[in-house]
């Protein structure tokens, strides 16, 4: 049992920072009571595996509770956050419950931006949850199937063409698996189609795919997923998108219009619309606005970290830079809310003033374009191709939750880069149940 007299910390959402918070503070003389929706850890970089029939859900995720089991002062409640009081200090539950805080952790991630058209939501779903890779399992898979049933080529075209719109990481990883299913995991499957003949299309409103890599390794990015069968297409706007298709609008302001009924969307994001219950300023993708210790604004007590927060990093020179919405930010940002938090509630230091802004250390980014294809930029180092899906590889395997998971992960992988086959391709219709 945890001494209620002991300082309350309450942290909402874990995912990556959240997660890396509560674990921060293992140990130390505070009760943690750490608040999430699901029940379960994601590892969303690998969540398009998931999607694309690679990976099995358990291979990516994990439940919370038997993460921090041995966590002795941390209890883990499956709830959703529906308001935060700032000035009582209280977090409101949507089942009534109210919880009062010395500290809280607001790490509530990001969702889907479609910038201000929400009815394209439908018919592209993008990719955050395991529900959605689930949803998109299903429709990627059926539309190869509902080809399978149609007599002729004109019918059979818009289920076979495929498009993913937004050419950052998810896109990229997204587009290149979906042209490798076509032309070898599906292969000598269907009589009636030839699956290699599906068109896979990826459309970028900028100049260039990876805009956040050096246009060395964008190039060649591009390069590689040309060379999977993928046809991209740069400097295009979508303006419209319906059960039918996507119509396209080129840079001399001309206009195109692709027959699909399957449409992956990764092109935005936006914070979790529990950034606005803080009433504090937020940037233009609704992220909260935080200072060098990540707090809002008046409150040193309330802390907001992960795709959430708008946060600097404040570099030894006096310079500052934005801090990218990656995994690795996330952790760095969770373990330095967690030693504020040590330093003001424990160590009777308020705000934490003692301790150092944050900084974030850029450990490089990854991209995965197919088999045997990816870039790799990291630090002084750029490089593509074989090693950088090497790399790319057994990166993600160390920084998966559990020995099982990286086992079964590093199984799965070997057998598809021999085999070509992915097994993970049950789709259950719900409504037919």
């Amino acid at each position: 049992m945890q001494s209620k007299e002991l300082p309350h910390v309450i942290i909402i959402g874990c995912g990556f920072g959240g997660l890396e918070a509560a674990r921060s503070l293992a140990g130390a003389p505070v009760r943690i009571t750490l608040l999430d929706r699901s029940n379960h850890h994601l590892f969303q970089p690998l969540l398009y595996q998931v999607a694309t029939a690679g990976l099995s859900a358990p291979s990516i995720a994990a439940p919370i509770r038997h993460m921090l089991r041995r966590q002795r002062n941390c209890t883990v409640l499956m709830a959703e956050v529906t308001g935060i009081a700032k000035a009582a200090r209280r977090v409101s539950l949507a089942d009534g419950q109210q919880l009062t805080y010395d500290a809280l952790i607001v790490a509530s991630g990001a969702t889907h931006s479609y910038f201000g058209r929400d009815e394209w939501a439908e018919h592209a779903p993008g990719l955050k949850t395991l529900a959605d890779a689930f949803k998109l399992r299903a429709r990627l898979l059926s539309a190869f199937e509902r080809a399978e049933t149609l007599a002729s080529p004109a019918e059979r075209e818009p289920w076979l063409n495929f498009v993913v719109i937004g050419a950052g990481p998810t896109g990229v990883e997204m587009a290149g698996t979906l042209a490798e299913i076509a032309r070898h995991t599906l292969r000598d499957e269907f009589r009636r189609i030839d699956p290699a003949a599906a068109r896979v299309l990826l459309l970028e409103g900028s100049e260039r795919v990876l805009q956040a890599f050096q246009p060395a390794l964008s190039a060649k990015a591009q390069q590689q997923l040309e060379g999977l069968g993928v046809q991209v297409r740069t400097r295009c706007k979508v303006v419209a998108i319906d059960a039918s298709g996507v119509e396209l609008e080129e840079q001399g302001g001309e206009r195109q219009r692709i027959p699909t009924h399957t449409v992956v969307w990764a092109a935005g994001v936006a914070a979790s619309p529990l950034g606005r219950a803080l009433e504090v300023p937020l940037d233009r993708a609704g992220r909260v606005i935080v200072d060098g210790s990540l707090n809002i604004p008046g409150h040193p007590e309330v802390y907001v970290i992960g795709d959430l927060a708008a946060a600097q990093s404040h570099e030894k020179d006096g310079s500052s830079r934005p801090v990218p919405g990656v995994s690795p930010g996330a952790k760095q940002m969770g373990r330095h809310a967690a030693r504020q938090i040590m330093a003001r509630l424990i160590l009777n230091r308020p705000g934490g003033q003692t301790l150092p802004p944050f900084r974030y250390r850029d450990y490089g980014s990854l991209a995965t374009i197919g088999r045997k294809a990816a870039v790799a930029d990291v630090g002084r180092l750029q490089f593509s191709g074989y090693f950088a899906w090497l790399f790319w590889l057994f990166i993600h395997i160390y920084f998966l939750i559990g020995f099982r998971n990286r086992l079964v992960v590093l199984m799965d992988w070997a057998w598809a880069y021999w085999s070509f086959q992915r097994y993970a391709r049950i789709v259950v219709d719900d409504s037919k149940a």
